[in-house]
C-alpha cells in the first residue's frame, strides 16, 4: 500500500469506525433478528420468514406500505417547487438574503414546533378553516386531520413544506455553479430565457436533480415524525406508514422482531427505488 493510500485510510478510519459501530453493525444484527423470535426475557430462536408472513397478513402494515408509496407522489412537487424557489432567490435583489433565510426556516424548525403549529392550522376551528369559510370556499369547517380521506394528504403537505427549503439550498448552490460564459454565449446566439433554462441550466443541474430526487424519495418512504406528532397513525389507521408501523410494533407493543421485519422490508423498498432513480436520472456524460 502506497504512502498516499495509507494516509487516506488513516483519515477515513475514525469515520469508518463510527459507521461500523453505530450503522453497519446495528443494520446487520437487526436484519438477522428479523428472522428470529427475539425477546428481552427469553431465548432467541430462528423462525425464518414467520415475521414477514405476519406483517404482510396484517392490514395495518399493508396500509402503511401503501401510504408510504402514496407519499412518493409528493416527490415531483418537492423537486419542482424547490427548483422554482432556487431560481427565484438566485436573483440579486434587495433583501434577497432574508427571503432565502425565510424559506429555510422550516428546515431548522423542530418537528414538535411544526406539529403544534400545523395542528392549530388544521384544527376544525383553526386558521385554515377560518380563512376558507370566511372566503366562502367551503360551507363548513373541514376535518383535515380527523377525516381519514384527507389526513394523509395533510401530512404530506406538511412534509413538503418542511423539505422545500433544504432542496432549495442544494439547487441554489448548483445554479450558482453554472458557468456564466455559457449563459452569455447562449444570449449572443439569440436564445431566450426559457431556452437557456432548458438547454443549459437543467442539463448542468442533472447531478443535483439526481441527488435531490433520491434524498426526497428516501425521505418520503421513511415518513414518521410528522405522523407521530400530528395523528399518531389515525384516524382509523389511515395515516400509518411503513416506518410508523415499525415504531408502533417495536416501541409501543415491544414486538421487536415484527418491527425489524417491517424495517427490513422498508429498507428493501428504499434501496430498490433509489437504484431506479440512479438508473433513469443519472447524468449523461459525453
Amino acid at each position: 500500500m502506497s504512502r498516499v493510500n495509507l494516509s487516506a485510510w488513516l483519515f477515513l478510519a475514525p469515520a469508518l469506525a463510527l459507521l461500523a459501530v453505530f450503522s453497519f453493525w446495528p443494520v446487520a444484527f437487526g436484519s438477522f433478528l428479523a428472522f428470529t423470535d427475539y425477546s428481552l426475557i427469553r431465548d432467541t430462536h430462528w423462525v425464518g420468514l414467520d415475521n414477514f408472513r405476519y406483517i404482510f397478513d396484517n392490514e395495518m402494515f399493508v396500509t402503511g406500505l401503501k401510504n408510504s408509496l402514496i407519499f412518493l407522489l409528493m416527490v415531483p412537487f418537492v423537486q419542482i417547487g424547490a427548483l422554482g424557489l432556487a431560481v427565484l432567490v438566485n436573483n440579486q435583489l434587495p433583501g434577497i438574503r432574508y427571503f432565502r433565510a425565510a424559506f429555510y426556516v422550516p428546515v431548522v424548525t423542530t418537528v414538535s414546533v411544526v406539529g403544534i403549529m400545523w395542528g392549530f392550522m388544521f384544527h376544525e376551528q383553526g386558521a385554515l378553516n377560518y380563512v376558507l369559510t370566511t372566503l366562502r370556499l367551503v360551507g363548513a369547517p373541514v376535518g383535515w386531520l380527523s377525516n381519514d380521506s384527507l389526513a394523509l394528504f395533510a401530512i404530506m403537505f406538511v412534509t413538503l413544506w418542511r423539505g422545500l427549503g433544504w432542496y432549495m439550498v442544494m439547487y441554489l448552490a448548483a445554479l450558482q455553479a453554472v458557468p456564466a460564459d455559457m449563459q452569455e454565449a447562449a444570449i449572443l446566439d439569440g436564445a431566450n430565457r426559457w431556452q437557456r433554462f432548458w438547454r443549459i441550466t437543467v442539463p448542468m443541474l442533472r447531478p443535483t436533480i439526481m441527488v435531490c430526487t433520491i434524498l426526497s424519495v428516501l425521505a418520503a418512504l421513511k415518513a414518521y415524525q410528522e405522523v407521530d406528532v400530528l395523528t399518531q397513525g389515525g384516524p382509523m389507521n389511515s395515516t400509518f406508514t411503513g416506518l410508523y408501523y415499525a415504531y408502533d410494533q417495536g416501541l409501543k407493543h415491544l414486538k421487536l422482531p415484527r418491527a425489524l421485519a417491517a424495517s427490513f422490508v422498508m429498507s428493501i423498498f428504499c434501496i430498490g427505488i433509489a437504484l431506479l432513480c440512479l438508473r433513469y436520472i443519472k447524468p449523461k456524460h459525453r
